[in-house]
Order: structure tokens, then C-alpha cells, then sequence
């Protein structure tokens, strides 16, 4: 099923996401229903409270990148419990970012480019490993909605003043885009 996408100004977009155990309710259908929605968006990357749920679960499809990356050819994971243990600040990137929970809003932002993650897979087996580059970043991004932090609070003050105007329209409910949302419930 298709779930609408949480945008910019939803409270769950602000809060710390929980862990989840094996017996969370109706979990498989849930993932699926954030493939269907990721699918139908056309995004990379989805993180539960992006879909109102405040619970560390996030899915990733780098297979749609394959064509120009065939390094993730086939990527398509589950993230459950995520966390991100440590960052290796000794080498950064600076790229452009954009989010489903913020459209028409892309942004350059700087991060680490190795992280050390730790995460249950479907099957609530444990991993801890560091990833690098281009899948660290998308991590970094969808780890950082379970925080309940957003690619823009990593802009610095002046680029988060000149997009001012277009985050106060997202919380209005004044936006376009070619998928399902919810729209802040302040939103006329």
C-alpha cells in the first residue's frame, strides 16, 4: 500500500524514533508498504517517521542508482534498530541533498564520508560495520530522521535563512509534488 509522506512541519519529523522489537505489530507489511511508498515516490531512501511511524526502521534502494553507480546493483536493505556508532570526521564530503519530506528543496551538505553503523536486519540478526562513501551519506541522511533531525539542520545559518521562506510554505501546506503527502496539520 501506498502510506502518504510526512512533510516538513510534522511533529514525528522532530522526534527521537524508538527501537523496535521482533513482535512489532504487522512489521513485514509495514516494510513492504515503505517499498511500495519509496517505489512510488521515486526516492532512494525512507525512514519510518517519514510515514508518521516514530520507530528505527529504514529502507534503501540503491538499485534504481546502478546504471551510473553498478556498485549498488541489487542494493535494496533493511534497517532496523540503526544507529550510527561513530563517525570518522577525518575526511568530509560536500554533496547535494534532497528529501521526500522536503520537495523541491535540494541543499549541499557536508558529512562524514565513513561512519560505523550498527543495525538488526529483518531477521533481527545484529550488524556493526563501517560503511563508506556514497551509501554513507544516504545512511547519515536516513539515520538522521530517526533522530529526529533533517538534511537542513546541517545547512549553515545563512543558506537556512535564504530557504526560510520555502520551509515556512511546506509547513503551510503550500507545495507540489508528484506523490502522496500529509501536509503539517497546521496546513490550511
Amino acid at each position: 500500500m501506498i502510506l502518504p509522506i510526512y512533510v516538513f512541519g510534522q511533529p514525528v519529523l522532530r522526534k527521537v524514533a524508538e527501537d523496535i522489537t521482533p513482535d512489532y505489530p504487522q512489521l513485514k507489511d509495514l516494510i513492504g508498504d515503505m517499498w511500495d511508498t519509496l517505489a512510488e515516490s521515486e526516492g532512494i531512501g525512507l525512514a519510518a517517521p517519514q510515514i508518521g511511524k516514530a520507530i528505527r526502521l529504514v529502507v534503501i534502494d540503491l538499485d534504481v542508482l546502478s546504471e551510473d553507480m553498478p556498485e549498488y546493483k541489487d542494493f535494496r536493505h533493511v534497517y532496523i534498530n540503526a544507529h550510527i556508532v561513530e563517525y570518522d570526521e577525518s575526511k568530509t564530503d560536500v554533496s547535494e541533498e534532497g528529501c521526500l519530506s522536503l520537495p523541491a528543496i535540494h541543499e549541499k551538505v557536508t558529512r562524514p564520508s565513513r561512519i560505523r553503523v550498527a543495525w538488526d536486519d529483518e531477521n533481527f540478526e545484529h550488524h556493526e560495520e563501517w560503511i563508506e562513501g556514497y551509501l554513507a551519506r544516504v545512511m547519515q541522511h536516513e539515520f538522521d530522521h530517526l533522530d529526529g533531525k533533517m538534511f537542513v539542520d546541517r545547512i549553515s545559518p545563512l543558506r537556512k535563512q535564504l530557504i526560510k521562506s520555502k520551509l515556512r510554505a511546506l509547513t503551510q501546506g503550500r507545495y507540489r509534488c508528484g506523490y502522496r503527502t500529509k501536509a503539517p496539520l497546521r496546513a490550511k
